[in-house]
């Protein structure tokens, strides 16, 4: 999968500009505050419909203008498509080969991205609500059928807390009712689990040999964390017990007014040597970890989607040292993927691994090809 070029009108700080992309690597060379990372931004956007910034923050249309645009042209395989969003003040309207788009399980798997920014720490450090993000993000992309059951879990999820409720405050209401939608709930559930289990696995094949690439050491490992005890995730096994988690735990949510058990509540860590790198890793080992486990979903969309994300990288020199930036320059090249860089300078990289990358310098909302 490649991004041939993208087109921005009013978006951040640029007015109209267009870039096409090499096949390969591409590197935006800039200061601070120039809008390297917008370049980014906007293809995240493209593909997902919204922002990897933190806080999502809404506020992507240029001052003084009252809406933006972002369209791209994107090749996977032979099949070349168009895509556009366009951001107003009501909200957006998303399109593919200029045909409206009502359903984002409908778009968002025809352009694949994986981002690499500063702001990744959060990853590790943060609540387990941006872990569950960054996973549902990676799922969705290489699976429409996980996107469809995950947002009908969210549906279900919502009435079955809004039910909880009326039962809290009606005696009379009926349970009969609650156990309908816990039943389809679960089958839901269940689903999540295996896909999300099935993930984590997946990424423990790749990630330590990209950890041990880069940094030369290895020992690290992924551990997932699901709300409820799980030694099978075989169908019946979940299924059992879930049924036992939420017959035992009703009076308890029935209080609550919510449903606390489920994959909604899950969780995962990265684990270095047996120890959690959220209480004994360096920050350095952190990033690192976080670095090699978007790697790792690199061959992960391969061996699902036979075909290859397009990876960003913000700022990515700048968390790395001389030596492990040249291990990652070369772990890229060697890679048949499209690399979209951006950097405030090149010193120290060497030139071998650059040769035929596309350089742009960018000041001020101007990008020009060097």
């Amino acid at each position: 999968m490649r991004i041939n070029r993208i087109k921005l009108v009013n978006f951040r700080n640029y007015s109209n500009v267009s870039v096409s992309f090499n096949k390969k690597m591409n590197i935006f060379i800039g200061d601070n505050a120039q809008g390297k990372t917008n370049i980014l931004e906007s293809i995240v956007i493209l593909a997902l419909t919204k922002s990897h910034r933190v806080g999502n923050n809404p506020n992507i249309i240029k001052f003084d203008k009252n809406k933006c645009k972002i369209s791209g042209v994107v090749k996977n395989n032979k099949i070349v498509t168009k895509l556009s969003i366009e951001v107003d003040t009501l909200g957006k309207k998303v399109m593919v080969n200029s045909t409206n788009i009502k359903k984002l399980a409908d778009y968002i798997s025809y352009l694949n991205v994986i981002v690499f920014t500063p702001d990744d720490l959060e990853i590790v450090k943060s609540s387990p609500n941006v872990r569950r993000n960054l996973l549902n993000i990676q799922l969705s992309q290489i699976s429409e059928e996980y996107i469809k059951i995950y947002n009908e879990y969210n549906k279900l999820l919502k009435t079955r807390n809004e039910y909880l409720k009326v039962l809290f405050e009606n005696n009379i209401a009926d349970k009969a009712y609650l156990d309908i939608i816990t039943d389809k709930l679960i089958e839901k559930a269940i689903f999540i689990y295996q896909k999300r289990k099935e993930y984590i696995d997946l990424v423990n094949v790749y990630i330590n040999k990209y950890y041990k690439s880069i940094t030369g050491t290895d020992g690290i490992i992924v551990r997932y964390v699901p709300n409820i005890i799980l030694e099978d995730y075989d169908y019946e096994s979940i299924r059992k017990k879930l049924k036992h988690t939420f017959k035992k735990n009703y009076l308890k949510e029935l209080n609550y007014g919510m449903t606390i058990f489920g994959p909604h509540r899950d969780d995962f860590y990265f684990e270095y040597k047996g120890n959690d790198l959220k209480f004994y890793g360096s920050q350095g080992q952190q990033k690192l970890a976080i670095l090699s486990f978007k790697l790792a979903e690199i061959s992960i969309f391969k061996e699902f989607t036979r075909t290859s994300p397009v990876l960003l990288l913000d700022d990515i020199f700048s968390e790395l040292d001389v030596k492990k930036r040249n291990k990652l320059l070369k772990i890229i090249n060697e890679d048949d993927i499209q690399s979209i860089i951006t950097t405030t300078d090149l010193r120290n990289i060497n030139k071998k691994y650059i040769e035929d990358a596309y350089l742009f310098k960018v000041s001020n909302g101007i990008i020009e090809r060097k």
